[in-house]
């Protein structure tokens, strides 16, 4: 992990999202501290991760999502050398992972 991201603040963020306890929470802790874009945003992000996880085209990812190639260009990186966070979650979401 990059020293840049990690502080007292990202620590707290983190500490406050893993007391969320569902989706409701969620909604509720996230509509109040994104604005709609930054949370749409990141939800696009996850969706463009998963559809490239899935095998599919650019132009499929961009067509479902709306996602700029830069986007998906961004979010592949991420995938292919990044800090294996995305991985991580998909594979607890399919339960590949314990």
């Amino acid at each position: 992990m990059t020293s840049k991201l990690r502080s007292g603040e990202v620590d707290f963020l983190f500490e406050a999202i893993l007391e969320l306890r569902d989706k409701e929470e969620c909604y509720a802790f996230f509509e109040d501290i994104c604005t709609v874009t930054e949370l749409l945003a990141l939800a696009q992000r996850a969706t463009v991760a998963k559809m490239l996880r899935d095998k599919k085209t650019y132009m499929e990812i961009a067509e479902k999502t709306g996602a700029s190639t830069a986007t998906i260009s961004r979010v592949n990186r991420a995938l292919n050398y990044g800090s294996d966070g995305y991985n991580l979650i998909f594979d607890r979401l399919s339960g590949q992972e314990p």
